[in-house]
């Protein structure tokens, strides 16, 4: 085995231990800015800025777990398979939600982007903001936007939603499950799931399900409308 081999390895150790820690940390400060992943990635890039590490070479780790997550996904039908009755109960609601949050995403970054004067192309780079990241990547290719600028949308939108989505259901005293669960999924996809499948089972299910029909929507107006 060459040393390219064990490097990667190494790599995706260090990415694992921080995850770890990060969680550590945010169960012991319970602090909900101080979000696991967002922690994380603060971290690695401190330790790649401070022994001078190029990311090419750290993402050679990156890449085996980035490939890792499409069939980790696949975990999340669990919860929504459990709770697939009381989902189709509420099935005009949920799809309600989903299209008011849709159609919010897309009008807030139309206005904000012509407000402050962006960049066509980042405009386009910034629709699908809200939806996991491969799909994101795809409706952007459609779009002609920039794939970098889309994926740093994405995990940014994710990782807000999942810090203030705790905030927001508190304060805003929203006691139903699915209305909770819906609101964090089709807003911030994949990572705002993760934080509602903490919460209990039924808004993880939820929030599982929204992420997906916001996702396959949102394609699909794009390839209607572009």
């Amino acid at each position: 085995m060459n040393k390219d081999f064990f490097m990667v390895i190494f790599y995706i150790l260090v990415t694992i231990i921080i995850f770890k820690f990060s969680l550590y940390i945010n169960k012991k400060i319970k602090f909900t800015i101080l979000n696991p992943v967002l922690l994380s990635a603060i971290l690695i890039i401190i330790i790649l800025k401070f022994f001078n590490i190029p990311y090419s070479q750290y993402n050679q780790g990156g890449k085996i777990i980035a490939s890792a997550l499409g069939p980790i996904v696949v975990v999340l039908a669990v919860p929504l398979y459990k709770n697939r009755y009381n989902l189709m109960k509420n099935f005009i609601p949920i799809m309600g939600g989903v299209i008011v949050s849709i159609i919010t995403s897309l009008i807030s970054v139309l206005l904000l982007c012509k407000i402050f004067k962006i960049d066509h192309v980042i405009l386009l780079s910034l629709l699908s903001k809200s939806i996991t990241t491969p799909m994101a990547v795809e409706s952007t290719k459609l779009l002609g936007g920039n794939e970098a600028i889309t994926v740093a949308a994405v995990v940014i939108t994710g990782l807000m939603g999942a810090a203030v989505a705790p905030l927001i259901i508190k304060y805003g005293k929203i006691k139903n499950n699915i209305a909770k669960g819906i609101g964090i999924g089709a807003s911030s996809h994949a990572v705002g799931t993760t934080k509602a499948i903490e919460m209990n089972e039924e808004v993880g299910a939820a929030s599982g399900l929204a992420m997906g029909v916001t996702g396959l929507a949102t394609i699909i107006a794009i390839i209607i409308f572009s």
